[in-house]
């Protein structure tokens, strides 16, 4: 992919993400309260960050850059995650934040709400809050891309899901996973099928 296409599919995304969260600031300055402190500006590299990987298999890695707990950024949550060929991420929705996926390499199949659809390198997904979405790996190439939340939580479901890169996985268990999905603001499609114990 021509990287000043790239470039310019990524600064679009930005730039709609920054209108949503500008649309949702308060028009009164907030000053931190006493327990909150000022989010600290941050210069990462593509491997630098908080790199984790999922407890279930297949054991993919992730990286959070940006959170609460990375850097005390109150208003956005921004990683990185690459998806191996025969990886999906399940139908489910967030209850409450707004995500951009931007694909950096690789193909994947998206579906959103309604529409239903490939998307390329340099191609991105917008979803609002309580909107079913799905994606999965399209061929044989890895699938690297970028994510950000609009408000904290889906993070504390990555990070319930998951464990420090070097530690050895452990799966999840049903109750396990129902907690997490709670802690992070998301429901599974599947789990809001299946009955409750």
């Amino acid at each position: 992919m021509n990287p000043t296409l790239l470039r310019t599919a990524f600064a679009i995304a930005t730039t709609i993400l920054v209108s949503v969260c500008i649309s949702q600031t308060p028009t009164q300055p907030v000053s931190a309260s006493p327990s909150q402190s000022p989010a600290k500006p941050l210069l990462l590299e593509k491997t630098e960050g908080e790199a984790r990987v999922w407890r279930d298999p297949p054991p993919g890695e992730f990286m959070l850059k940006v959170s609460p707990q990375n850097n005390g950024s109150q208003h956005l949550v921004f990683g990185t995650e690459d998806l191996h060929p025969g990886d999906e991420i399940p139908l489910h929705k967030h209850l409450g934040q707004d995500e951009i996926v931007f694909i950096e390499a690789g193909t994947v199949h998206a579906h959103l709400g309604g529409q239903e659809r490939d998307l390329h390198a340099g191609g991105m997904v917008f979803i609002p809050a309580y909107t079913w979405v799905s994606l999965r790996v399209v061929g044989n190439d890895t699938v690297s891309m970028t994510f950000v939340f609009s408000a904290p939580g889906f993070e504390n479901l990555m990070r319930c899901e998951s464990v420090p890169a070097g530690e050895r996985p452990t799966p999840t268990s049903i109750e396990e996973r129902r907690k997490c999905d709670h802690q992070g603001h998301v429901i599974y499609k599947e789990d809001e099928e299946s009955p409750k114990p």
